[in-house]
């Protein structure tokens, strides 16, 4: 029989690693004092006859005659009586600024944004301040309270919003903080200096900032134009981060910001942790002298990896990659339960679409192909689905869903869903075969799986009509309905699980701990995957959280299945 333990979090340095490694395969915005002018009005008759009604209604015991209850104490009584008794003067609330004048002095405001600016940024497009001055701050002077200028994010006024979604968001990221703490007077990352190229999130800054309580310098940019919180930019940039990103980049924003990250004329880093590849190809073509002092690369996107992966066999790898993506822990946590939640959340915002009966096409049944089937089904939605690899089809197919070529499902279907990864999944010919109102968005990295260039021929026309939502106009009259012009739907236009992010996270950051710190020759010019020991042991850290305990396995047992005893469990192969 099992012996039973507690699952405990150790810190990072009780971790023993294995002895064998596998082969490469705001405004501060002070909120205006609230003047409340109280005038006294008499009531309307209606009114007067509505409060007699109710009062008539009250029976002595504190129970209308409908049958409602009516809490001791209550002052809706009082206000009746008084009011009946009295000349019927009332005092109400005349705030300063008026709904219909707060609208006309500050434009078409989301009503999101009346919460508060922190919110609106975390909820990403969808919920921003469409009157938010949309230009580049690229030439705009800026500097910190601090006296720092090394950044370059759209206003460092919010930093203490984006404070306070950081605060928030280390709540749910309980790994990330037992590194801070097991990390204690040793810091791992002494003297590492890290070029980030990720999306720039409430959940990344906590990745950021613990890298730096490890004794990582981090400089950041953004891997997608549009999924960056600003306040939270502004935070990591007054708390000493150099940040480059804003939400609604351009291209060359883009491009710009990523080789001003890079600082190759001021700063040197020597290892990078990439989203999507774009860092690592800038640093490929423009700075390539840069490889000789960068001790590795840690990568988490299917892309990315298929990039390095490419480069490797070319004989273009100049240093040791860490493949995150195909992690245990990236693959069956954050692609599938973060994609699960977050597809339903992105199409709502956008679009405000009901789900039960529509029909729905994904392309691709991976990790994130199988969490967005299964949300779209949960709510009454008809799946279809498209694959090219057998084994994932037969998957899908014992799941339930009916396995098609796009091109046979296109006239039908009520919205279309990538999540392959791949170029050109959607083509002109199944754009044309579309019918009208057909939402399409991506799920997957790369802004490439729909033919965006088909799309901006002269005889259709573009419509904005929501933040990241555009109309696609065909002669006809057609309407096709485009989400994040293509780009990640669920960073682009909502938000994203914090405690799945957590993993990931946790994952990336040993990542780099282990290519830091390797022994030279340990790892060579080639892309490898993390120990299932790491896996492992980010996992555990995240038991706590759950009160769950983990069962040990007995000296007999561990001899049985010829495993060790405290793991790991599974086999490098393992996926």
């Amino acid at each position: 029989m099992a012996e039973e333990r507690d699952q405990t979090g150790a810190s990072w340095e009780d971790m023993s690693l294995p002895d064998e490694y596998p082969e490469p395969h705001v405004v501060n915005e002070k909120a205006e004092e609230e003047n409340t002018k109280h005038k006294s009005v008499k009531c309307s008759p209606n009114l007067l006859q509505m409060l007699k009604a109710a009062e008539s209604r009250r029976t002595p015991q504190g129970r209308d005659r409908d049958g409602w209850s009516v809490p001791e104490g209550s002052r809706t009584g009082e206000l009746v009586t008084e009011a009946l008794k009295t000349d019927m003067q009332i005092q109400i609330t005349d705030q300063k600024h008026e709904f219909n004048n707060h609208t006309s002095n500050t434009g078409h405001h989301s009503l999101a944004h009346s919460i508060s600016q922190s919110s609106t940024d975390s909820y990403g497009s969808v919920c921003s301040d469409s009157s938010e001055d949309e230009s580049s701050p690229r030439d705009k002077p800026r500097r910190t309270s601090k006296g720092l200028s090394d950044f370059c994010i759209k206003n460092i006024k919010q930093a203490e919003f984006g404070r306070r979604e950081i605060i928030i968001a280390q709540q749910e990221m309980p790994a990330l903080m037992i590194l801070r703490k097991g990390a204690g007077g040793e810091k791992p990352l002494t003297g590492a200096k890290v070029v980030g190229c990720t999306h720039i999130t409430a959940q990344t800054a906590v990745l950021i900032e613990t890298l730096s309580a490890l004794g990582a310098q981090c400089r950041w940019a953004a891997c997608n134009v549009f999924s960056t919180q600003n306040a939270v930019a502004a935070a990591l940039a007054e708390g000493g981060t150099p940040v480059f990103a804003w939400r609604g980049e351009s291209e060359d924003d883009f491009w710009w910001c990523i080789d001003r990250c890079v600082g190759a004329e001021t700063w040197q880093p020597n290892m990078i942790l990439d989203d999507g590849g774009d860092l690592t190809h800038w640093i490929h073509k423009k700075h390539p002298s840069l490889f000789k002092n960068i001790k590795g690369i840690v990568e988490e996107s299917v892309t990315g990896i298929y990039r390095l992966y490419q480069m490797s066999k070319a004989g273009r790898l100049c240093v040791p990659a860490i493949n995150v993506n195909d992690s245990v822990t990236k693959q069956k946590f954050d692609n599938l339960y973060c994609c699960k939640e977050s597809i339903l959340d992105g199409l709502k915002r956008t679009t405000d679409v009901m789900f039960g009966g529509k029909q729905a096409v994904v392309c691709g049944y991976g990790e994130v192909g199988k969490g967005c089937c299964a949300a779209l089904k949960a709510l009454g939605a008809v799946v279809y689905v498209t694959e090219v690899d057998p084994i994932c089809a037969l998957q899908a197919c014992m799941d339930g869903f009916r396995v098609n070529k796009l091109s046979e499902v296109a006239r039908q279907v009520d919205m279309v869903i990538t999540c392959t990864g791949n170029k050109s999944v959607v083509g002109r010919e199944h754009l044309d075969r579309m019918k009208d109102g057909c939402i399409l968005c991506n799920m997957g990295h790369s802004s490439t799986e729909i033919d965006l260039v088909s799309l901006r021929s002269a005889e259709l026309k573009w419509e904005r009509v929501r933040p990241q939502v555009d109309h696609v106009i065909w002669p006809d009259g057609k309407r096709l309905v485009l989400l994040a012009e293509g780009r990640l739907l669920n960073l682009s236009c909502s938000t994203v699980p914090t405690f799945v992010l957590s993993i990931t996270a946790t994952t990336q950051a040993l990542a780099l701990i282990e290519l830091y710190s390797a022994p030279e020759g340990r790892y060579k010019q080639d892309v490898y995957l993390l120990p299932k020991k790491i896996d492992e042991y980010v996992a555990s850290l995240h038991l706590p959280t759950f009160d769950a305990h983990l069962s040990e396995v007995t000296e007999e047992q561990a001899k049985y299945l010829g495993i060790s005893k405290h793991g790991p469990f599974k086999p490098n192969y393992y996926r």
